[in-house]
């Protein structure tokens, strides 16, 4: 299949439902279409032609389904960016790319970054969407005339050799676009790596991976869902977990979008109140910021048939907390950008094991390898690095085919995760490999370290790293945070954890914090704090 062949599907059998809600106001999936059709000729008009790179540096709004569907159906690559990049992020991601037009909101915080850089990189078009014209009509006038400072000032003529296009004269063309042939093995979206070690990679996914994706999704689900659905889209769309799971798979089946342009709580809880949704889907500390809500705001998320967390481990006392006070069911999902991205899951009506990421997903096959001797297959129990095969997997690195080559193994994809099988095929996640703390020749898993913290009652998020011990080489350390109103000693910390971890696993140090970092998209990350501790060392 082909991305638009899920769009067209839904707006053919379904053109008067609505399709997107963003902030109260409504577009039917006939609308959309339409959208699409006029952006994707606009976009043609502007000289973009099949395998040219569109970057998307915007938050979840109708203007991203529009861009993003048009951009596919004319067989333009899509390069996602998440707006909070910092200039020199977005310089070598849009050079990496090729990129030669980008999408951005009317806001200047955002506009600025990528008109300050836009000389340095091969873009030619900068499109504008302002926000006024997607909002309903007293907030699209608050934000004119009460967000002033907020706007972009857009510049009249071209500047350093790029032309401003405003999103109103991109569609103004009515004409159709002019056909172009698309295969499913054309390259849809270069999706690029966290970076979070190294430089960022732009895994090349196509057609087949996305769509592949978004059907294993609904096979995975089981069963026909009753129209009409509803999705919370709250998570980013530049983030290919969002992309997939949410996005194309809500298009697919019909469910309505309910966007956010943002995470922030209060107007999370007000969007649930007046949309209840059917479909919920979050990462780990999503789930934990609902968790330390005081009882009278914990939302009510009963309607909800299908929630499913991604993008990091899923602490089983979160999930059965959340579960607890709101009434709705979390199946852990597990994937990766370079699978498009889910290899497994939860069963979503049958049994979800705890600490564990699933089953393989429908047309999946997941092999568990030996580390040291990758042509080795492990057996039941064995814990090994995880490996994919499927319709999902990546066609390999932008540009870069030795790590390309570096990242299979018999044609299957190298996870870079440990992990094992039970019995019954589920997938048990023990950590990523470049984690793992080398402790006088044991290998020492942080995520069995954080599982154990989170059953203490006062420990909100927790992340385990390894630090340089004159003995052992590596020890773990555990940080830290509290939930609001909690106090608790290290040394208490350290003898409840006793009872839980073995002496080589048991944290030589403890430290608490306010806050945790995470990473742009919200995860915890543990980057920052293996970089402090690596400088600390240095002293």
């Amino acid at each position: 299949m082909l991305i638009g062949d899920l769009l067209e599907g839904t707006v053919r059998d379904h053109p008067d439902r609505i399709g997107v809600d963003f902030l109260g106001r409504t577009w039917t999936w006939a609308q959309i279409g339409e959208y699409v059709a006029r952006a994707a000729r606009g976009l043609q008009d502007l000289g973009l032609r099949k395998g040219d790179r569109l970057a998307l540096c915007l938050p979840n709004t109708p203007y991203y389904i529009a861009l993003y569907y048009a951009a596919a159906r004319i067989g333009v690559v899509i390069v996602n960016l998440n707006p909070l990049y910092t200039e020199r992020e977005l310089t070598h991601l849009l050079t990496d790319s090729g990129a030669c037009a980008i999408a951005v909101p009317d806001v200047a915080e955002i506009h600025g970054k990528v008109l300050e850089i836009a000389g340095k990189t091969a873009l030619r078009h900068i499109l504008v969407c302002p926000m006024a014209g997607i909002l309903p009509w007293l907030k699209g006038l608050g934000w004119r005339f009460l967000k002033r400072r907020d706007h972009a000032r857009i510049p009249a003529r071209e500047t350093g050799g790029v032309r401003h296009v405003r999103f109103d004269d991109l569609i103004a063309n009515r004409a159709a676009p002019d056909p172009v042939a698309v295969a499913p093995h054309d390259l849809a979206v270069l999706q690029y790596t966290g970076g979070t070690t190294g430089i960022p990679k732009g895994a090349m996914l196509t057609h087949r991976n996305l769509t592949a994706n978004a059907l294993q999704q609904q096979r995975h689900i089981g069963v026909d869902l009753p129209p009409p659905q509803r999705t919370l889209a709250v998570l980013p769309f530049f983030h290919v977990f969002a992309l997939t799971a949410v996005l194309d798979f809500s298009v697919l089946i019909g469910s309505e979008l309910v966007l956010l342009p943002r995470f922030e709580m209060k107007a999370m809880l007000a969007t649930i109140r007046r949309k209840p949704p059917t479909m919920f889907f979050g990462v780990p500390t999503l789930f934990i910021a609902i968790n330390a809500l005081p009882d009278k705001d914990i939302p009510d998320l009963s309607t909800v048939i299908a929630s499913i967390s991604g993008g990091a481990p899923l602490p089983h006392d979160v999930r059965h907390t959340f579960e607890a006070r709101t009434g709705a069911r979390i199946c852990e999902g597990y994937g990766l950008t370079e699978a498009s991205p889910v290899i497994a899951c939860n069963p979503v009506f049958g049994e979800a094991r705890d600490d564990s990421c699933g089953v393989a997903f429908p047309g999946t096959i997941l092999e568990i390898r030996d580390p040291d001797h990758p042509e080795r297959i492990l057996g039941v129990g064995e814990r090994g690095e995880v490996c994919a095969r499927g319709p999902q997997v990546m066609a390999g690195y932008w540009k870069r085919p030795d790590e390309t080559a570096a990242t299979f193994i018999d044609g299957a994809l190298r996870t870079g995760d440990v992990g094992y099988f039970d019995a019954d095929g589920y997938l048990y996640l023990v950590d990523r490999i470049k984690d793992v703390i080398l402790c006088g020749g044991y290998n020492v898993y942080p995520r069995l370290i954080e599982e154990a913290a989170y059953e203490h009652p006062a420990i909100e998020e927790a992340i385990a790293i390894g630090i340089p011990d004159p003995y052992r080489g590596q020890s773990p350390k555990l940080f830290i945070k509290l939930h609001d109103g909690t106090s608790l000693a290290p040394e208490d910390l350290r003898a409840f954890l006793s009872e839980r971890l073995s002496k080589i696993e048991l944290p030589k140090a403890i430290e608490i914090r306010d806050r945790l970092p995470r990473t742009m998209i919200g995860k915890l990350s543990k980057k920052e704090l293996v970089e402090e501790e690596r400088a600390r060392a240095a002293q």
